[in-house]
């Protein structure tokens, strides 16, 4: 049994941050101090953007207005099984009421959040599926305001077919702002009044910076970073597939790691044999985006066995990862750490991306050890409560009067005594005096 690393790769995710939190926290604290005419004033500097922020409802039909049918259709497929994913995943969770000794009974709700503010990327690329993917998740969720945000150009504003996704979604309030101050501008209540509670969706290193300085200030959906994708596969695996998958991931961004685990070296040798070609074949700047993505963040592992490979797999974490292997429902079973899985050739990573229906914001740099990615939960929150008897009080109040004065909490402990002495009165109880 061996583990053999044939392409290593010489950079990592964290590579080149140094300077980014410096940068994030002063620009955070510009905008917390100069309210929205700050923000508009980075709206001006970084984006050219000096119209108005608040999107109205005559812009919102302009920009409906230029969105092609057949792109209304698309992005209506894609919010119908968000949306109906969204639905199934609200209703697997429960309100309950126990019992959990006489007298004792306790339960948890569910309690949507009330503002959640959604970036959704629209620089490089008009990143139309994150509005769906956050705004449609929040609205099933029950959130009662929704506000969007995402980058300006400075012909257009944002970009049309974001406005239609967003507002098809549910978004009440959709922002001509990106970067930092689009998330500040979310954060701090500017432009709507209404600060949001959560944080959510994609975007570059400065967004995910802004969040990651916020986050306790306001909740967040995860800490991420540049999209990643692993592909394990086996001697079934058609390496060509393998190949355009890869690289159709590394188009994403300059530091988007790419990872292939195989267990025949014949078909990691394949697949890297055939990436130039995959590669060579996307129109700039994606080609030169994938080829430095490739060179720079690509790594290729070839194991033993397959249990070896959940192994490595696991150890990755990826974002994304797709299985080209036999056997599909063994790997299901036994994989477990990942933001999203795909099963099998005919499913790749952009149909979740795009409109399959399971979210795409998802966790990256390792955090899928530890979290899954956007769902209606991140936007609930399970709140407990208990009700008692004056009975119950009989064993409860001893029990929490002899812990608290064993950890040395004497207030603590006399709440209880003074319930025992008030519900039964004479009677002895050990209360650990």
């Amino acid at each position: 049994m061996a583990i053999e690393v044939i392409k290593k790769a010489v950079k990592t995710p964290s590579t080149g941050e140094d300077d980014t939190a410096r940068i994030v926290r002063d620009m955070l604290a510009d905008i917390e101090q100069g309210g929205e005419d700050k923000a508009r004033e980075y709206a001006r500097k970084l984006d050219g953007w000096d119209g108005e922020i608040v999107i109205t409802p005559e812009e919102i039909e302009a920009a409906i207005a230029q969105v092609p049918e057949q792109a209304k259709q698309d992005i209506q497929f894609s919010h119908q099984r968000v949306k109906a994913f969204a639905e199934a995943q609200l209703e697997s969770m429960s309100e309950f009421e126990t019992e959990l000794s006489p007298g004792l009974f306790a339960g948890q709700r569910l309690i949507p959040v009330n503002t959640a503010g959604c970036y959704v990327p629209g620089g490089r690329y008009a990143h139309i599926a994150s509005a769906i993917m956050s705004v449609t998740t929040a609205k099933v969720a029950g959130v009662k305001q929704v506000v969007a945000c995402s980058p300006t150009h400075p012909d257009r504003g944002v970009h049309p077919a974001i406005i239609y996704a967003a507002n098809l979604a549910g978004a009440d309030t959709i922002l001509s702002l990106g970067g930092v101050q689009g998330i500040a501008a979310m954060a701090f209540g500017l432009f709507t009044g209404h600060p949001a509670d959560i944080l959510v969706g994609p975007g570059n290193r400065f967004v995910a910076e802004a969040k990651r300085i916020l986050y306790g200030r306001v909740g967040i959906d995860l800490f991420a970073g540049p999209t990643e994708i692993l592909v394990i596969a086996d001697d079934s695996a058609d390496p060509e597939i393998v190949a355009s998958d890869l690289a159709g991931q590394a188009e994403h961004g300059l530091d988007s790691p790419a990872w292939l685990v195989c267990t025949s070296r014949g078909m990691a040798d394949r697949v890297i044999e055939l990436m130039p070609k995959y590669i060579e074949r996307l129109a700039e700047p994606n080609r030169s985006t994938a080829e430095s993505s490739w060179r720079d963040y690509g790594e290729v592992v070839v194991t033993d066995t397959r249990e070896e490979a959940v192994a490595v797999s696991d150890d990755y974490a990826p974002e994304h990862l797709e299985v080209h292997c036999d056997d599909l429902d063994w790997w299901l079973k036994h994989l477990s750490n990942y933001g999203s899985l795909f099963l099998g050739e005919e499913t790749t990573v952009a149909y979740g991306d795009k409109c399959s229906g399971t979210n795409h914001i998802l966790p990256t740099k390792g955090a899928a050890r530890y979290t899954g990615g956007l769902s209606v939960s991140k936007f609930i929150k399970v709140l407990t409560w208990q009700r008692m008897t004056q009975e119950s009080n009989r064993d409860v109040g001893a029990v929490t009067a002899r812990i608290s004065r064993s950890e040395g909490m004497e207030g603590h402990a006399r709440t209880g005594d003074d319930r025992l002495y008030k519900y039964f009165p004479g009677e002895e109880f050990d209360l650990g005096l």
